[in-house]
């Protein structure tokens, strides 16, 4: 039975699930369907973070165009343009016994691909989740919805996963926080020059 967190939760992920090595964590969303005439584009990506919370240039952000980072311990495993379907809409796996030991925090976003010329924002996407569940088992561990809580925001970090104080296991934290300014914002938030 899978946990189901809210925003700002943290839980235990490798302590609690003793042999979770591979991870794979799921994205999912629907759009509405007002629109204005342009279809939704929505990207899951990944920033690989140092001790100081940043990441230090591309190969510290895995996303679309840079599917494998971290000596291939995190994955995307590719675009999906439309969103449409149940279940997962994207999906990053990670593999943790083969994160570098300078990587302490992962980030995981979701942005509108060209939302500003497409007047598009997140208070248009719903029933947003991610999941995440063992790649070996299949077992679901946990689930964060992130509710309808957005409006104008175009970028959301949804979750981060961080070592504890030791650097030996792995927490998860629900974070469900809206940028506007999309990708660049995100970006910017975590270190990066996204021009």
């Amino acid at each position: 039975m899978a946990i189901s967190l809210s925003k700002g939760q943290r839980i235990d992920l490798t302590k609690t699930n003793p042999g979770l090595t591979k991870a794979i964590i799921g994205l999912g969303w629907d759009t509405n369907k007002y629109s204005g005439g342009h279809s939704f584009d929505l990207d899951a990506s990944a920033f690989l973070l140092h001790a100081d919370n940043k990441a230090k240039g591309i190969e510290d952000f895995i996303f679309y165009n840079n599917l494998v980072g971290a000596n291939g311990s995190v994955q995307h495993t590719g675009d999906n343009r439309t969103g449409d379907g149940d279940g997962d809409d994207e999906q990053i796996k990670v593999d943790f016994s083969k994160i570098p030991a300078h990587i302490h925090r992962i980030g995981i976003a979701v942005t509108i691909h060209d939302a500003a010329s497409r007047n598009q924002n997140f208070g248009q996407v719903s029933n947003a989740f991610v999941r995440l569940f063992d790649e070996v088992t299949s077992q679901e561990i946990l689930r964060y919805d992130l509710g309808e809580d957005f409006s104008i925001e175009t970028a959301v970090v949804i979750c981060e996963l961080y070592r504890d104080s030791q650097g030996q296991e792995w927490k998860f934290q629900a974070v469900g926080s809206g940028f506007q300014g999309g990708l660049q914002a995100l970006c910017k938030n975590y270190g990066l020059d996204a021009e």
